[in-house]
């Protein structure tokens, strides 16, 4: 199998909710946008964020899980700490409550924020060399 990603999608409670929190809120533009079904994002050169309908989801891979801060994060890179600190704003902006950026022992600075369904979402600047990979 090539070592690659091209799809992440999460299933979510309410779709408005979400369209509202990442269209609305965030201001992102989505690829697909399927009412009551599901909503997709380009989010890298060939990566794609789904946001799926928790029923939808159910009748395609089953039940689903809820509850508790779920074992995953997204993450989001910016060039520098200010980029950090905007991001964390623009969320605050669009609902969230994020967690304010502080420097961290590995050498980055970063916050977190969660959307509707709380899926936790890292904002960072990483000054190593794989932080620079990950920007635009």
């Amino acid at each position: 199998m090539e070592q690659r990603l091209n799809f992440v999608t999460l299933v979510v409670a309410d779709l408005d909710a979400t369209r509202r929190f990442y269209v609305d809120g965030l201001g992102w533009t989505p690829a697909m946008d399927v009412s009551g079904e599901v909503l997709m994002f380009h989010v890298g050169a060939k990566v794609v964020l789904s946001l799926w309908a928790e029923d939808k989801a159910v009748e395609e891979i089953g039940p689903v899980a809820r509850g508790g801060t779920a074992p995953i994060t997204l993450a989001h890179n910016c060039a520098d700490k200010a980029g950090v600190d905007q991001v964390l704003a623009d969320a605050r902006a669009a609902g969230a409550d994020p967690a304010p950026a502080v420097q961290r022992d590995w050498g980055g600075y970063s916050g977190y924020f969660a959307d509707p369904d709380g899926f936790r979402w890292e904002v960072a600047y990483n000054p190593f060399p794989v932080g620079d990979v990950t920007l635009p």
